[in-house]
């Protein structure tokens, strides 16, 4: 890619992430991406690039986008410097996509009271309303769903692999929060307040639409 360097760490040399990114840091680069922050000097690197004008991207493994934060402040970063730097978080989960031969059916009782231990039934049909995927006097009775289906092509029945994601805006109200060491339920909750859609709720809209199947988006979900 033009205008792209890439630095791979290795940590017998010594050329660990944070002592790599030092280094990038001093040639004043547009945008910095780092693999992942795992460590207190990575996380106070990257934010100080931050607060120096430079975007950085980078990834966290955490349950979800709001849990992004407390690891941040588990790694020892100040939270009035994460609400000064961070600017939006996104959570990714990957689902397999279903084969184009599949089967179509509609969620049984049974189904829907297991559905109901995972997620809130009433908020889905909202969702799916909203985003116009279902008709408005739509219910999760006559919704169509669909399944894999094995065929010689696909014996799985799933084909490829797509994301449902959750993105959080870092708004005033949410850096408020973070200052106040905020908790990530807190934090998500603040979120979905202003319009968050959750990975479940994404899943969903990709499972009404044919491209995965419920089990799959619970399966990754519970994971």
């Amino acid at each position: 890619m033009p205008r792209i360097n890439q630095t791979q760490v290795n940590a017998k040399i010594g050329l660990t992430f944070a002592s790599g990114l030092r280094s990038l840091v001093r040639q004043d680069p547009d945008i910095i991406m780092v693999g992942e922050i795992r460590d207190k000097e990575t996380a106070g690197l990257a934010i100080n690039a931050a607060l120096t004008g430079h975007l950085v991207l980078s990834t966290l493994h955490t349950i979800n986008a709001a849990g992004a934060i407390p690891r941040l402040v588990d790694m020892k970063a100040e939270p009035f410097l994460i609400s000064s730097t961070l600017s939006i978080i996104i959570g990714q989960r990957l689902v397999r996509r279903l084969f184009p031969e599949n089967e179509k059916y509609l969620l049984k009782p049974p189904e829907l009271k297991n559905l109901a231990n995972y997620c809130d039934l009433e908020k889905m049909l909202k969702v799916l309303k909203e985003n116009k995927v279902v008709k408005a006097k739509d219910t999760f009775k006559n919704i169509p769903f669909y399944r894999p289906k094995a065929v010689k092509e696909c014996p799985e029945g799933y084909q490829k692999r797509i994301g449902i994601f959750e993105t959080l805006n870092v708004t005033e109200t949410i850096k408020e929060l973070i200052v106040k060491h905020g908790t990530t339920d807190q934090i998500q909750e603040q979120a979905q307040k202003e319009g968050m859609r959750t990975m479940i709720e994404d899943g969903f809209i990709k499972a009404a639409q044919g491209i995965t199947s419920l089990e799959e988006v619970l399966r990754v979900i519970i994971e």
